[in-house]
């Protein structure tokens, strides 16, 4: 049979059998069908019409329903006749065939020189090496047969730069390829403009492509409703089968993950959800099964594999080679005190957090005390244009350790918001990029060191947006540098950043000005800030000032605040609305975070009610509310279904059920079932219950194996293990592990670990060792409240105490009165 619109289309013959007999027997007319169905007159018949493409899935779903047809089945075969026929509904989603795509548009680094490669992956003239599979490939090729099958999936995959994350990506979707998917890279006008625009037009068959996925879900403005959007598009069964898929380093994804302290905001809930457990790490280095493939391939005849493993056979860091990274560090190591000054400069923005794009003029005037005395007398009146052309220089790879970049328009207008535009005011001059391995390189080696006075004052001078200016105050304030953290606040309020503005009501309200926090939130609520009327609320709210907060709170709702959701919710349960707090926290569900449904349940003391709303929690995804569940199936005896519900749990990416229900099996002194419960744990990736298995081999003697249990924890973040190892190697003599381990442990979320260490050294009569560790951690980041004592107006810059300075009270630009003026 044939399609007339479309051809040989079985599936699309199928399906419109099935729907003309269902209307048949159910004797209805296409009128009465479109009713029933919630569908326009013209939308059934389009549907069932031989001469229109395939109907959507939305449609196909509505109309399954309307006739009491198995909606499953009518919706694969939407999926098949889509999949023959192009993208039903008469309307493409966003991107285009996977066959369409060249890898490089991807951003799979480039290798070697523009020639076709003999291994495999070869598209066009640009060169791919030959593709070495390892375990993370397995696990995505998992999940592209998943998606394949009907079933959407996400996969972000973790790891530093230059180690072969987009390439994974590319390899896994080729499957896909061949079954007609398309792909789509959201990236213009921005990326999260772009993806925030049109998530809700991905269709089925389609591949979301969100590389370098910091740059979606760490937006300020948009990352949440990005992460909430990606979420929705997920577990929607009409909207499916799609594969999202992402790459993160690894800071950002302990960044977004990582809970906040107590009575601390928390920017990241709906990334932070969206994460759990759909992250996958990719290794630095090929181990030696995959080092023995790399050589099998080479010898297959890739020269390109072939050559890299000639340099990196012995440290397996095979594709950091072929993106050229070990020339960057060599032209970093090897450059002229000029230009090495710039790559440094450079090197602090970024892992303090200013954006991609370098003002040059910032970088010449932070350079300057990068170098020595010496250094800089010999200076020539060119020594910038010439530092900046040698570093242009391309190396293997196709990339240069800083090249000039021009960034992106955009070519549309803005999306209309809620949220006011920035105020960031373009960089004037030319612009400049690091290149990622050199990025990342200065993250690692440069962790400890706080950036010289010069490059403060660059950043006070020569900067203009907002976010950059915002992350560098608090890049300052957490070094204890206070007053740089004070004048560059200013600054980036004075430029539009509602976040500083927030900062300085913060610091007023803890001083004890409520009226100055009250006027600061103001400006920063009128600025588009959706989290100032929310902080605008409680202020209000602490304060008894109780007519205005609801408004406040429904107005940050409406903006998409999930915590002016919670507070609203919580504001119903206290009237006694019951009803009405539900529908709230189910709103903020649908909206992908199941935290209000969480909270809810502590205030029922109707077991059958808390277990209902655990339920709904646990249907929009919630892998928390399982742990939940199975907790209070362990208080009320029923072991059986609590260990199914924490496995459950587990399987969605959450094992903290299992972990706590071994807690109470081990207070209660059933050790042998605690014992099993947290290898089971651990198994499905508590950390925690790999800590708590340490923790025993330790008290039982086994030092050798506790100590790889506790590495093998520290491994994975567990900032209790990282400081276990401290210790270790405090009492092993290892000074300098010592300090490593125990700012790393700060790094993970512990910044009293470096602390601890310094008391332990003090109590040892080591004070020269413990006043280095007290500045290393300082100028790691690492806050404590002895620095307010030891040092109550701060550090300058090369580590000495700021002599003592009073700060100034905000005021606005166009409020601002000149020097001199009475």
């Amino acid at each position: 049979m044939h399609d007339e619109q479309n051809g040989p289309n079985p599936a699309l013959t199928e399906l419109r059998r099935r729907l003309a007999d269902g209307l048949a027997q159910a004797r209805l007319k296409q009128t009465q069908l479109a009713a029933r169905a919630g569908l326009g007159r013209t939308t059934v018949s389009e549907a069932l019409s031989p001469k229109r493409p395939a109907p959507s899935r939305e449609t196909v779903a509505a109309l399954a329903r309307a006739l009491k047809l198995p909606v499953e089945e009518l919706l694969a075969l939407q999926r098949d006749a889509a999949g023959s026929g192009g993208q039903g509904g008469g309307r493409s989603g966003p991107g285009r065939l996977i066959a369409e795509w060249e890898p490089h548009d991807l951003e799979v680094h480039p290798a070697g020189p523009g020639q076709a490669a003999t291994g495999s992956g070869a598209s066009g003239t640009r060169a791919l090496p030959g593709y070495v599979l390892r375990e993370h490939d397995r696990v995505l090729a998992g999940a592209a047969r998943d998606a394949a099958a009907g079933r959407s999936r996400i996969v972000i995959l973790v790891g530093t730069s230059s180690t072969g994350k987009t390439r994974a990506c590319w390899e896994a979707v080729q499957p896909l390829a061949q079954k007609g998917w398309r792909l789509w890279h959201p990236f213009d006008p921005t990326r999260a403009e772009a993806a925030l625009e049109d998530l809700h037009r991905v269709q089925s068959r389609t591949v979301v492509w969100l590389n370098e996925a910091q740059h979606y879900l760490g937006d300020r403005a948009a990352g949440e409703r990005i992460a909430a959007a990606v979420h929705h598009l997920l577990v929607r069964p009409e909207r499916g089968p799609v594969l999202v898929l992402g790459t993160l380093w690894p800071e950002y994804a302990h960044q977004y993950t990582a809970l906040p302290a107590p009575n601390e905001e928390d920017p990241h809930s709906r990334v932070r959800e969206l994460l759990s457990g759909n992250t996958l790490t990719v290794p630095d280095a090929f181990d030696a099964q995959a080092l023995a493939a790399a050589t099998a391939v080479a010898e297959d005849g890739d020269r390109l594999l072939a050559d890299a493993l000639t340099r990196a056979s012995t440290d397996g860091r095979v594709i950091q080679d072929l993106a050229g990274a070990p020339e960057l560090l060599n032209r970093y190591q090897h450059a002229s005190p000029a230009a090495k000054a710039l790559l440094e400069a450079a090197m602090d923005a970024r892992r303090l957090g200013v954006g991609l794009h370098l003002p040059q003029a910032f970088l010449i005037d932070a350079a300057t005390d990068y170098l020595t005395d010496t250094d800089y007398d010999q200076l020539t009146d060119d020594w910038a244009e010439q530092a900046f052309a040698t570093l242009a220089q391309l190396v293997h790879g196709k990339q240069a350790p800083l090249r000039r970049t021009t960034p992106r328009a955009p070519r549309r207008p803005p999306i209309p918001s809620i949220v006011a535009d920035t105020h960031a005011s373009a960089p004037v001059g030319p612009v400049f990029r690091l290149a990622d391995y050199l990025e990342q390189h200065g993250r690692t080696t440069r962790s400890r060191l706080c950036p010289p006075a010069s490059f403060w004052h660059a950043a006070h001078t020569c900067l203009t947006h907002p976010d950059d200016l915002y992350n560098l105050t608090k890049a300052a304030g957490t070094r204890h540098r206070l007053e740089w953290a004070h004048l560059l606040s200013h600054r980036a309020a004075d430029h539009g950043s509602t976040d500083a503005l927030r900062l300085l009501a913060d610091q007023c309200k803890r001083g004890g000005d409520r009226e100055g926090a009250e006027r600061l939130l103001r400006l920063a609520a009128d600025g588009g800030s959706i989290d100032a009327l929310h902080d605008l609320a409680v202020l209000l709210d602490e304060a008894g000032e109780r007519e205005g907060v609801q408004p406040l709170l429904q107005q940050a709702a409406d903006g998409g605040s999930i915590d002016a959701l919670y507070r609203l919710s919580q504001m119903r349960e206290r009237a006694g609305d019951r009803e009405g707090a539900e529908n709230l926290s189910k709103e903020a569900a649908d909206h992908g975070s199941t935290g209000a449904l969480l909270l809810l349940t502590l205030g029922r003391k109707d077991p059958g009610r808390a277990e209902h709303l655990l339920r709904q929690a646990a249907d929009h995804g919630s892998a928390i509310a399982l742990t939940h569940l199975a907790i209070a199936r362990e208080a009320a005896g029923d072991r059986e279904d609590a260990e199914t519900l924490a496995q459950e749990a587990a399987a969605r990416g959450n094992a903290n059920g299992l972990y706590r229900l071994a807690v109470r099996q081990d207070e209660a002194g059933d050790k042998e079932r605690a014992e099993r419960l947290f290898r089971l744990a651990s198994d499905g990736g508590s950390i925690e219950a790999l800590y708590r298995l340490a923790v025993g081999q330790d008290v039982a003697g086994h030092k050798e194996m506790a100590e790889r249990l506790f590495r093998q924890a520290a491994d994975h973040g567990n900032i209790h293990a990282v400081y276990r190892l401290a210790l270790m190697a405090e009492a092993a003599g290892e000074r300098e592990g010592a300090e490593t381990l125990a700012l790393k442990a700060a790094d993970n979320g512990d910044p009293e670990a470096p602390y601890r260490l310094v008391m332990m050294r003090e109590e040892a009569g080591d004070t020269e060792g413990a006043q280095r560790l007290l500045r290393h951690a300082v100028d790691h980041g690492c806050t404590d409240d002895i620095l307010e004592t030891l040092w109550p107006h701060g550090l300058d810059p090369d580590g000495t105490p700021t002599p003592p300075w009073q700060p100034s009270e905000y005021t606005p630009p166009d409020q601002h009165v000149p020097p001199g003026t009475p």
